[in-house]
């Protein structure tokens, strides 16, 4: 059996279309026989019931990469005024671009959306049209199960428009992943087809399509929006502009039984009360179960949303509960659920679905190269080096360009052509081609037996650039004509690049930056070359010229300030070095978008280079922002430039927060040096005081999976703070003597290789005993560092304590912590 091949993403909306007609076709003598009843019954409603359903397509939205004109996103839609308005899915037209409404007629309309509710997954879109044909909704009361029914849709291919699949109700108020109750229908409802009628023999919608349940081993099971929900949402659409829901401040949890689908009357029962919310004024408490409401009873989640889309925000409604073990009855005023706004998508004037129309040539411009662009030629993939996959619609052929940088400038023919060795196992054709204006290594051949292979070499400069022809089917490779169609395309590659000519495609990756949209509110620019960092937050680098930004976003306090957050920032950066290792400047009012912020300039060294950091405080809303740059004091001169652009480029777009962020706790506001942890080794029979800010790392965190790493930590615990670190050790039946002895030799060893190494030793009182103490001050790679050794046994293990920190943080305070932390070792019997 023939296999089809592709190379990259698949789109073959054209195969799909091929398999779908190959798969439901019939024989025709059945089409004939049945011809006569079906005009009778299904065709005279769908003749009624067609014209008011539409095909919609599109861009899709931001969050999805489009990488060719193909790539679209398409669904369907119901005219409910004559005027233009269409509902659809939510999901349907979510972030949809250069939205398209075509027509049972056939004519095309642009259109953008209106109104958007993504609880019901309902939408509006709106196309400049009148005297359109109006779909009549059937009356929820009427809807039966085991009714015949119809789905009218888009499916799979927009080729399909107005597509009907038939079946029955299969079942009513159900809930699958939705809100609210919807239809089970056993009408095939496949991609394409969400936002489509749901009609009745009387050609009545009876709701609108919206999902399949897709699993191996189910079949026919689609859902759809009921009427009820239709024209409940629609009429806040074109009343209020948004669906008004009500809100009464209880996160509520269903029981077991409504869980697994077992009818229950155990209620709804309330596991959270938000504080100020019309459920806290009227007495609901958590463990309180919610039964009815007004006449109602509720014992879904979905069945409480349905019992609440009667009412409006401020109306009163009554709630009986089970409390404490009594029923009562409350009544309380609801309010309003707060939404983001939504933001929705608008076009220039004068856009196109089709972003490529009139584009003739495609190239890149950084790479300077073009080539002919075929209306069937789709770019499926790019590298960040800039190679590219191109395949045809038809899936006969791909095409790839490559471009290898750095090689010799003077490679000779014979070196070209050496660059294609490898490529084929079977070779049909190897030679230079000097015709025309750029000559060329070429390549002709059967790879793994199966694809037959042309490939180009062009040389310019130091670049080596190679266009490859991958072909799947011998029977398309031996055809002469398809052949010579092919070779035509590759004949059109130039090593140029015309940067006047508008009907050339730019598809160059290469740019001088990348914009970062965060869902913290804030946008900005980096340079092309930048890396996003490593650990939590929002790091970015350039290793080469040594620069790094970090993006920290946390919630404003009460009563906070910029300058008393700067203030704060600046004092634990004061208590951080010692005075000779800093550097501050004051705060600077400076505007990053329009929004009021602070700057601040810091710098530091422990005694080899020094660092220099930017830092703007910003507060938005209830979020503040705070943007740090460092980078090495010779590279000052190109940080300034990248810092300014950078700032230039920052952003605080509308409603681009991600509405469910919530308070985000600024932990340098709970941190205080006062605040300690006990950390304890029954092993070794130890306990120590630390600060609760300092990490620590120890054997006993890992288990032996990690014995490589193990090997490297010994048997200490190590505590470690900026600039330094406090190491403890321990060893049982150790001998006392051996250790001290082994570490002096080691000090010994380092004195004889440098004379400024200088150590003292002494006996001091310590922990109750008398401990071996080894003390340095010396300066390694310009870094000037303290480090004391103390050596001691207790309980028959002996311990070593060595307390390492940089000249430049040994503030007082520090010192202090570090003398505390020491003197808090106590000692118990270890436990084997």
């Amino acid at each position: 059996m023939k296999t089809t091949k592709s190379w990259g993403s698949k789109v073959g909306y054209a195969s799909a279309a091929a398999l779908l007609l190959v798969t439901l076709a019939g024989p025709a003598s059945v089409f004939a026989e049945t011809a006569a009843a079906a005009k009778t019954g299904s065709a005279a409603v769908i003749e009624k019931t067609t014209s008011s359903v539409v095909a919609i397509i599109g861009k899709p939205g931001e969050g999805k990469k489009v990488e060719s004109r193909y790539q679209l996103a398409h669904g369907t839609g119901v005219i409910v005024r004559s005027e233009g308005y269409i509902l659809t899915n939510a999901h349907v037209v979510k972030d949809m671009r250069n939205i398209t409404v075509v027509t049972s007629d056939g004519k095309s309309y642009a259109g953008r959306t209106t109104h958007y509710d993504e609880e019901s997954d309902l939408a509006l879109v709106k196309i400049e049209a009148s005297g359109l044909t109006l779909a009549t909704f059937a009356s929820p009361s009427d809807i039966q199960v085991g009714e015949q029914v119809m789905a009218i849709g888009t499916p799979l291919s927009f080729a399909l428009r107005n597509s009907v699949t038939s079946g029955i109700v299969s079942g009513m108020e159900r809930s699958v992943h939705s809100s609210y109750s919807l239809i089970q229908t056993d009408a095939a409802i496949n991609p394409g087809n969400s936002g489509g009628a749901l009609v009745n023999m009387k050609g009545q919608v009876i709701g609108i399509n919206t999902l399949k349940y897709v699993e191996y081993g189910v079949d026919s099971l689609g859902f759809a929006i009921p009427v009820d929900t239709v024209q409940h949402v629609l009429g806040h659409f074109f009343k209020y502009g948004k669906v008004k829901r009500p809100y009464v401040g209880v996160e509520l949890s269903e029981s077991w039984e409504a869980v697994v689908g077992i009818p229950s009357g155990s209620g709804l029962e309330v596991t959270y009360v938000e504080a100020e919310s019309p459920a806290a004024k009227a007495g609901l408490k958590k463990g309180d179960i919610i039964q009815s409401i007004g006449q109602t009873a509720v014992n879904t989640l979905v069945g409480y949303n349905e019992a609440l889309k009667k009412y409006l925000p401020q109306e009163k409604i009554s709630l009986t509960l089970r409390s404490g073990g009594q029923s009562k009855t409350v009544e309380l005023v609801l309010g309003e659920v707060k939404t983001a706004d939504v933001k929705l998508v608008q076009d220039a004037a004068g856009s196109y679905i089709d972003s490529d129309q009139g584009k003739t040539r495609i190239g890149d411009s950084h790479y300077g190269w073009s080539m002919r662009y075929p209306a069937g030629l789709i770019q499926m993939n790019q590298s960040d080096e800039g190679s590219v996959t191109f395949r045809d619609a038809k899936e006969e052929y791909a095409i790839t360009i490559h471009v290898e940088e750095n090689q010799s400038a003077d490679l000779s023919p014979y070196g070209l052509l050496r660059k294609l060795d490898g490529e084929a196992e079977t070779v049909l054709e190897r030679r230079y081609v000097e015709e025309g204006s750029q000559p060329y290594a070429k390549l002709v051949g059967k790879a793994d037996g199966e694809y037959y292979y042309q490939a180009r070499a062009f040389h310019k400069g130091d670049q080596v650039y190679y266009l490859t022809l991958l072909v799947s089917e011998e029977a398309d490779y031996q055809n002469n004509a398809k052949r010579s169609s092919y070779e035509d395309l590759l004949d059109t590659f130039t090593l140029a690049f015309d940067k006047q000519d508008k009907a050339l495609k730019d598809i160059s990756s290469y740019g001088d930056k990348n914009t970062v949209a965060t869902e913290y509110g804030i946008s900005f620019d980096l340079p092309a070359d930048w890396e996003e960092g490593y650990g939590e937050g929002m790091t970015y680098t350039h290793t080469e010229e040594d620069v790094d930004l970090s993006v920290r976003v946390s919630s404003v306090s009460s009563g906070d300030t910029l300058k008393d957050w700067a203030a704060r920032d600046e004092e634990r950066f004061k208590r951080t070095y010692v005075e000779e290792y800093r550097k501050v400047e004051a705060p600077a009012d400076i505007t990053v978008d329009g929004v009021p912020a602070l700057s601040q300039r810091f710098a530091y060294t422990m005694g080899d280079e020094w660092k220099h950091a930017l830092v703007l405080y910003i507060f938005k809303d209830k979020y503040k922002y705070e943007l740090q740059f460092e980078y090495a004091e010779e590279a000052q001169e190109a940080a300034e430039k990248t810092m300014a652009d950078l700032i230039a480029s920052v952003h605080f777009p509308k409603d681009s927060m991600n509405a469910s962020i919530g308070f985000i706790q600024d932990e340098n506001e709970l941190l205080k040096d006062t605040d300690t942890v006990t950390v304890t080794s029954e092993k070794y029979g130890y306990s120590i005081v630390v600060p609760e800010s300092w990490s620590t790392t120890s054997r006993e965190d890992f288990d032996s999976r990690y014995a490589e790493y193990l090997s490297q930590l010994g048997t200490g615990r190590t505590f470690y703070f900026y600039g330094g670190s406090i190491k403890l050790s321990a060893v049982e039946d150790g001998n006392l003597a051996e250790t001290v002895s082994r570490i002096e030799k080691e000090h010994q060893t380092n004195h004889g290789i440098d004379a400024e190494y200088v150590y003292t030793v002494s006996d001091e009182p310590m922990l109750g005993l008398t401990v071996k103490k080894f003390a340095l001050q010396y300066i390694s790679k310009d870094i000037p560092y303290t480090l004391n050794q103390y050596v001691f046994e207790k309980n028959g293990v002996v311990y070593t304590m060595e307390v390492r920190v940089n000249e430049a943080v040994k503030t007082d305070a520090l010192w202090a912590q570090i003398q505390q932390a020491a003197a808090s070792i106590t000692f118990q019997e270890p436990k084997q």
